[in-house]
């Protein structure tokens, strides 16, 4: 199963390769936020849904919680995506 994932953008540590530092679910990892654009370009602080290294889009905090309760209660499936995102690397 794959999964988006809501992660909180601690800093953008790449402008030129459009490169994001988030954290999801006490991980921290570089996510690439090149498809936000605009109004959707997400700053620290802000919420987005990854998937595969991408931010896909940017929620805000209630929806990101909500998202996250849920994902939660999927159990093994939210596990292994988070075991997942423990083992990505982007640079």
């Amino acid at each position: 199963m794959c999964l988006a994932i809501p992660g909180r953008v601690l800093e953008v540590v790449d402008e030129e390769k459009q490169i994001a530092k988030v954290e999801v679910a006490g991980v921290r990892r570089n996510v690439n936020i090149g498809l936000l654009t605009g109004e959707e370009r997400p700053s620290p602080g802000d919420y987005v849904l990854i998937h595969v290294g991408f931010a896909l889009t940017r929620i805000d905090e209630r929806e990101a919680l909500e998202t996250q309760r849920v994902l939660e209660s999927l159990g093994q499936a939210y596990q292994d995506e988070v075991e997942q995102i423990k083992a990505s690397s982007i640079d």
